[in-house]
């Protein structure tokens, strides 16, 4: 089996390979969001920091590897290139860590739970601030990555929420990467559980999603052993 930089390295040169798609791929451009641009330049984020590529780099290079995703499906069974994720104007593209992204979050241990901050916070000015506790940045150390997991909403979704939080949305991309993950995992981890409780709140930042008892509790447990790094 490939290790995820090898198969990010057959993806990009398989350009032979199910030319036939292509005409898939024009329905699924992907655009960087602004909400995600502080993740390329605030360096207080709390979270998955990508202080080593440009936006405009990072943005094509998700674009070419999702493009020939689609080429190699047959590398990951079944699975569609585009993860389902927490609503149906959610999908996840998980690719291989190119850019040298550290984990944005790490488990509480009985060596450094002694770490741990809490403060309140907003993620933009539109929202109402919240508890947050993470590990400030200059107290551990967050190995390499192994994935990333893009988290992408329909354009229809973004307009829902820029006209909810008094804006216009004006990208007219089917998808927005409104968030990028550095994780050791192919697959969706819980979402933090103020975030679930956020999503309910459109007029607050929100998306307007109604809280899910089980999942909730799933990112509860997730939650309560690990921390982000900020």
């Amino acid at each position: 089996m490939l290790d995820p930089l090898q198969l990010m390295r057959t993806c990009l040169s398989s350009r032979s390979f199910g030319r036939s798609l292509v005409g898939t791929m024009a329905s699924v451009r992907i655009v960087l969001d602004s909400f995600a641009y502080r993740q390329f330049d605030d360096p207080t984020y709390g979270g998955t920091k990508l202080s080593l590529i440009s936006k405009q780099d990072f943005e094509d290079k998700v674009n070419e590897y999702a493009e020939e995703r689609f080429h190699i499906q047959e590398e990951f069974g079944d699975r569609p290139a585009l993860v389902d994720g927490y609503a149906p104007f959610c999908k996840h593209l998980f690719m291989p860590n190119f850019c040298s992204a550290r984990l944005g979050h790490l488990p509480i241990t009985s060596d450094n739970e002694q770490k741990l901050k809490t403060r309140y916070e907003a993620r933009n000015d539109k929202e109402l601030p919240v508890l947050i506790r993470f590990f400030p940045s200059s107290s551990v150390e967050a190995p390499e990555a192994k994935y990333l997991d893009l988290i992408l909403y329909s354009r229809e979704q973004m307009v829902k929420e820029a006209a909810a939080m008094g804006r216009v949305h004006y990208n007219d991309a089917p998808w927005s990467l409104i968030s990028i993950k550095a994780q050791d995992e192919p697959y969706e981890l819980p979402m933090s559980p103020i975030t679930v409780m956020r999503n309910e709140l459109i007029s607050q930042g929100g998306s307007g999603v109604p809280i899910d008892r089980e999942q909730y509790m799933k990112a509860v447990r997730y939650w309560e052993n690990h921390a982000m790094i900020k």
